[in-house]
C-alpha cells in the first residue's frame, strides 16, 4: 500500500493554461485565451486617415469603437486577400478592446508551463522577439506563443491610441 505522501505526489495537479491558436501564413501562433473576448468573421472596418498600415480601421462592436489591426502586416508577412476563413480575434487587453485580423483560428490547446520551451536568443538587434514567450510542439510543427498583451500595450498601441 502506497504511503500517504506517495499518493499525494501522484495527485499533484500540474497547472495548465488554455491557449487559442491561429494561423498567419504557414505559421501557427498561440495566445492566452483569457485575453480573447470573441471571434468574428472579418468585415471591412471604417478606414481612419493617416493610420499606420497595420491598422485596418475601426468597427462599432455593440457601441464600442474597436481598432482593427492586421497582425500579418504588423509582422511583415506578405499580404493576402481576405477570404471566408479570415477572422478577427477581439481581445480585451489592458482595459482596451482591440481586434486583430488573422488568417484563421485553429484550436484551443491546454498546455503546461513545462511544455513551452524558451525562445532562442538572436544576436541581431533588428530581430525583435520580445513578444514571443516561447515555442511548443504541435502536430504540424512549432507553435509560436505570443504575449499578446505586451504586443498590444507596446509603443504600437500608442499608435492605435493616436489614430482612433
Amino acid at each position: 500500500m502506497p504511503s500517504l505522501s506517495a499518493r499525494h505526489a501522484r495527485e499533484v495537479v500540474v497547472p495548465k493554461k488554455e491557449f487559442l491558436t491561429f494561423r498567419l501564413g504557414t505559421e501557427s501562433y498561440g495566445i492566452d485565451i483569457l485575453k480573447v473576448q470573441e471571434i468574428r468573421g472579418f468585415e471591412q472596418p471604417t478606414i481612419i486617415a493617416n493610420a499606420p498600415p497595420f491598422i485596418k480601421g475601426v468597427i462599432n462592436l455593440r457601441g464600442v469603437i474597436v481598432p482593427i489591426l492586421d497582425l500579418r502586416v504588423k509582422f511583415g508577412l506578405p499580404a493576402v486577400k481576405y477570404d471566408e476563413f479570415t477572422v478577427v480575434i477581439i481581445l480585451n487587453v489592458a482595459s482596451r478592446v482591440v481586434g486583430v485580423v488573422v488568417d484563421s483560428v485553429s484550436d484551443v490547446l491546454l498546455l503546461t508551463p513545462e511544455s513551452i520551451r524558451p525562445t532562442p536568443e538572436f544576436a541581431s538587434a533588428t530581430f525583435d522577439t520580445k513578444y514571443i514567450t516561447g515555442l511548443t510542439d504541435v502536430e504540424d510543427g512549432l507553435l509560436i506563443m505570443l504575449d499578446i498583451e505586451k504586443l498590444m500595450t507596446s509603443a504600437d498601441m500608442a499608435l492605435v491610441d493616436a489614430a482612433v
